[in-house]
């Protein structure tokens, strides 16, 4: 299971990846492994302030649709657009080119309360 040392983590299984004042989003290869084939990925809170665990979009699976909750709170700046015609870069490159959302963090002491790559793995029980 790959989960980089680099990226914070919630317990709802986001990845999160800090580029100076923006949060660069996206599921856990964890996550969509327990997803399977993800079929469409939604998010209509572009452009929208959002605080943390708020909900900011759903993803699409074969078998099951599942919120997806924002573990910091800002504003939705981005929605990575390949995921429109391609959400199957989630299941192929959870950690790059299936990044979901672009995120304006709003309150950068939020990033202490998420989990280190050691925590999530206690956390999956990897």
């Amino acid at each position: 299971m790959n989960i980089p040392g680099n990226l914070k983590y919630s317990k709802e299984h986001e990845w999160v990846r800090i580029e100076g004042e923006t949060a660069v989003i996206g599921i856990t290869e964890f996550a969509q492994n327990e997803l399977g084939d993800i079929v469409f990925v939604e998010v209509e809170t572009e452009g929208e302030t959002l605080d943390r665990q708020e909900i900011f979009g759903t993803i699409e699976a074969v078998k099951t649709v599942s919120d997806l909750y924002l573990p910091l709170s800002g504003e939705v700046l981005e929605f990575n657009e390949a995921l429109a015609d391609s959400p199957e870069l989630i299941n192929q490159d959870p950690y790059g080119e299936g990044w979901i959302i672009k995120l304006k963090i709003a309150d950068p002491s939020e990033i202490n309360d998420l989990m280190d790559d050691a925590a999530y793995k206690a956390h999956i029980g990897a």
